[in-house]
């Protein structure tokens, strides 16, 4: 699948909340979870080396339309609440086009 529609979030978790905020951004790779979705091409969680509470998210999508569409739904929707609740303050967003690139695991 193409991606069409991608961005990086910066989220900084309150102090000694970066663990929790990282794992809960995992679940959204669970069934029937965002990440998850055929639409979701790339869902990548990562921690910064030298800042604990920070944690970024990268994600790369079919479309705009189909994020939009899944986030609005319930799953996305209540793990957006819990993290909301481990922020030291509003994410910092990147909108991106993905030109091609390589992931293994």
């Amino acid at each position: 699948m193409t991606v069409t529609y991608g961005f990086n979030a910066t989220l900084t978790a309150r102090a000694g909340m970066g663990d929790r905020l990282a794992d809960l951004l995992l679940t959204g790779l669970d069934e029937g979870s965002p990440g998850a979705s055929e639409h979701c091409v790339v869902y990548l969680v990562s921690r910064s080396a030298s800042r604990p509470d920070v944690v970024h998210v990268t994600e790369g999508w079919t479309s705009e339309e189909h994020h939009h569409r899944i986030f609005a739904g319930a799953a996305a929707q209540a793990i957006v609440a819990q993290i909301d609740g481990l922020l030291a303050h509003e994410p910092e967003y990147t909108d991106y086009v993905p030109v091609r690139g390589k992931a293994a695991f």
